[in-house]
This record gives structure tokens, sequence and C-alpha cells, in this order.
């Protein structure tokens, strides 16, 4: 952020943040009329988002790997051929029309070179049309709390990144930083990171960066390339809350979950240290997109992991500053409540009014409305069975009863509650199209 920026109010940089979002640099439209489309589009998202009526219900379905099925390409394929991956989400934006841009485009090559251990993945542990999976473990130990409390950037390079990611694992043999700084010490510093093993970490790197490269200009050319026809991108950032940072791939669920009874203390010490990574990866990755959307997947905090008195004790505290922090920075938070949440809307309710959008999966967005409706925009919520298995019609009934519902006087996105994967093409076109018909104000 530059010294302008910093001494700007939170709505001043959002009002930029939308401007820039509005007029994306370095977008030829193919025509005036794109251009005008694409305008309309983004200022329909933000109305919705800014609780504000807009012209008619915004329409923004999260793909998964439906384009690669749409298109007639296994999960495998899609995820190792970055040109018909890109292809097929340019299709699936071209012929469905949403109102915002979405791609799952994911590096699996990538994934094989560095022997990504985090997950599973279609050729790699999975069948050809089986998504990836994430491999729950203890990648931080019980006892390493206070080495990440001590230095989390630290045990990131020298604990967790080698457990993870097999071509890392001699970084594990590094010293700290600070042990490096000296005259004295030059000859150790060398030693170390001169080793053949670290040599050949760093190799590996640069032949993940070539693919990742090819990815990189595979994306960016066919977002160009949609957003010029009219289309815009919505997400602009991410991050996550800090129980999920520790829950999903540090200590695991079993391992978090004994730890609110066996070591609370750490656990919120480790949180409050995390929370101020999350505010800052939000920023950099909203800002450098230049759109102010950050998207935020939420995981533990739902119901059946744990109970109110227990989220409002661990889950609530840390994820409220980080809410709050990528606020006072201007941008938008929309965190992925997956699973259900009706237990926890009168805690979520407790943020400025108009600056956050919830987006829901299995949650009562009847209820959702009645509490939420005058504090924050609602987004979903379509459930998967009814647009894998259900017929047109009974997904423009659902769509009707959310319009109705959630749709009342603005300040809500329709879109499924998970991402779309095996959804029907025509229940998707019934939802995207009924939506452009019915959900019309005034």
């Amino acid at each position: 952020m530059n010294k302008e920026e910093a001494g700007l109010s939170p709505e001043a940089k959002l009002e930029e943040m939308f401007e820039s979002w509005l007029a994306p640099q370095g977008i030829d439209f193919i025509s005036p009329e794109a251009e005008k489309a694409y305008r309309e589009r983004v200022t329909r998202i933000k109305n919705a988002l800014q609780l504000k009526v807009p012209d008619r219900v915004p329409v923004i379905p999260y793909l998964g790997f439906f384009p690669a099925r749409y298109a007639g390409m296994t999960i495998q394929e899609a995820m190792y051929d970055p040109d018909r991956a890109c292809r097929a989400d340019e299709k699936f934006t071209f012929d469905f029309a949403p109102d915002a841009h979405s791609s799952s485009a994911m590096p699996g090559r990538v994934y094989d070179i560095i022997d990504y251990k985090l997950y599973v993945w279609p050729g790699h542990g999975v069948g050809a049309n089986i998504p990836f999976q994430c491999v729950e473990g203890e990648y931080m130990k019980a006892d390493e709390y206070d080495a990440l409390i001590q230095d989390p950037s630290d045990f990131w390079m020298r604990v967790y990144l080698p457990r993870i990611i097999g071509v890392l694992e001699p970084f594990s043999k590094l010293s700290p930083m600070p042990d490096m700084a000296e005259i004295g010490s030059i000859l150790g510093l060398i030693m170390r990171y001169g080793m053949p093993e670290i040599l050949g970490a760093f190799e590996s790197l640069a032949k993940a960066r070539e693919e990742a490269m090819k990815w990189s200009e595979a994306l960016t050319a066919s977002r160009k390339k949609v957003m010029a026809a009219g289309f815009p991108l919505l997400t602009g950032g991410h991050c996550k809350a800090p129980f999920d940072v520790l829950g999903d791939t540090l200590r695991g669920t079993r391992g978090i979950m004994l730890d609110m009874y066996r070591q609370p203390d750490k656990l919120h010490e480790a949180m409050e240290r995390l929370t101020p990574f999350m505010i800052n990866e939000a920023v950099s990755s909203a800002r450098s997109s230049a759109r102010p959307v950050v998207m935020m997947p939420l995981h533990k905090g739902a119901e059946g992991f744990m109970s109110d008195e227990q989220y409002r004790t661990f889950y609530w505290p840390t994820f409220r500053k980080v809410l709050l922090g990528i606020i006072d920075e201007g941008l938008i938070p929309v965190p992925f409540a997956e699973g259900s949440y009706n237990s926890r809307l009168e805690i979520i309710r407790d943020l400025p009014k108009g600056k956050a959008v919830w987006r829901f999966d299995e949650t009562d967005m009847a209820r959702a409305k009645e509490i939420l409706g005058d504090r924050a925009c609602i987004y979903g919520n379509v459930p998967a069975a009814i647009l894998s298995t259900g017929t047109p019609d009974d997904v423009k009934a659902y769509c009707k009863q959310l319009i109705d519902v959630a749709g009342k006087d603005g300040g809500f996105i329709l879109s499924p509650g998970s991402n779309l994967d095996t959804a029907k093409p025509e229940n998707v076109r019934a939802m995207i199209e009924f939506t452009k018909e019915y959900g019309i104000y005034g």
C-alpha cells in the first residue's frame, strides 16, 4: 500500500477498489456492448454486496470441475492440460453467461514435480474423474506450538513445508535464519545452503516453476479473453480463519479437537499469532488482482464439528479479527460457510453493516435473511443434490423460493450451495436463466 492509500478511510479504499474493478487495466473490450455488459455486471454485484437493490439478482456459480465434464474431458485431463482446461472454463462462461467468470484450473504436473503430499488428485491417488481430496494428518505435532508461535515463517520453511512437499524435505536440515547473520557464521551458512540435497530442492522448484508458468500464462490469457467479452472475475483475494489454518492442514481435525481440551491456551496463542498473517494474505492477494472480494472457505466451524460455546470460545474471536482487518483495508470478506451455520447466525451478525458477505451451503436461507439481512449480503444456496439429480423444474422451484425469501429487498446473490461438479447441464442452465428472468427487481 502506498502513502496515499494508507491515509484513506476504509470506505474510500473500497471505492478505489471498486473503480479498479469497474475499469480493469489492460483489457481491450471486443465491442462497446461488451464493455457496457461488463460494467453492468460489476455494478449489479457491487450493489448486492453492499445491501443495495440491483437491477436483478446476480447469479454466480462456483464451478468445481463442471467445465471439464461439460467440455467432454476427464478431470485428470483438465488438470494436466492448461490450454484445454482454460478453453473449458471459457466455454462454460460463453454458453451459460453467468454474472462473473471463475476457474477451477489446477496444475497437476506441478504437484507431481514437487511431490505434494497434502492432497491426492486425479492421476495421483484417485480416479480420472474424482475431484482432489485432502489427506489429513498431523503435519504439526502437538508439542510444536511453541515453535510455531515463536516464529511462524521459520516453522513454515523448516518444519511444515518439508513435511507436505517432498522435494523440500532437505529444508528441515537448515538452521533458523537469525543464526546466520554475522561473519563468523557465514561459512556455516554456505555449507548448509550449498548441500547437494538443498541444491536439488531448488532445481526441482525451478522445474515446477516452468510448469507453473505455463498455467499462469494460459490463465492470464483466458481471463483477459473472457473479461474482454464482458464477464468480470469475482474473487480478488483469499485467506482462512486462524482455527482452520491450524485444523485443516497443520494439526488435523483430530489433533485440534484434542488441543481444545488438552492445551487450549497454546491453541489460542497460536491463533492470535496467525491472525495478522491471514489479514496480510487477504490484502496482498486482493490488491494484486485489483478486485475487493476476499474468499474465505470455512471448515471446522460448521455445526457438527463443535458446539456453539466452543465456536464462541475458539473459532469466532480470531476469525472476527481477520474479518475486521480485511474490512479496515477497504476489502469485502466473503466467508463460505460450508455445511450448516443455522446456530451460528446470531454470532456472526456481529460485524459492521454492509461490509461482509456470507456464502451459505446448507444453512436455512429464510432464517439467514431474517437474522443477517439488514447486516450482510447473503449468497447461496441451490443444493448440489437438486442440480445433480433433479429436473429443470425442480431447480426453478427452488430458485423461485430463494429469490422470494433471500432476495427480497436486495442484498442477495444466487449460487449453488457447493461447487457444480456433477450437475446436469440442463439444470445449470435452468438455474441461471430462471434467475435472470424471475430475479428482476422493480
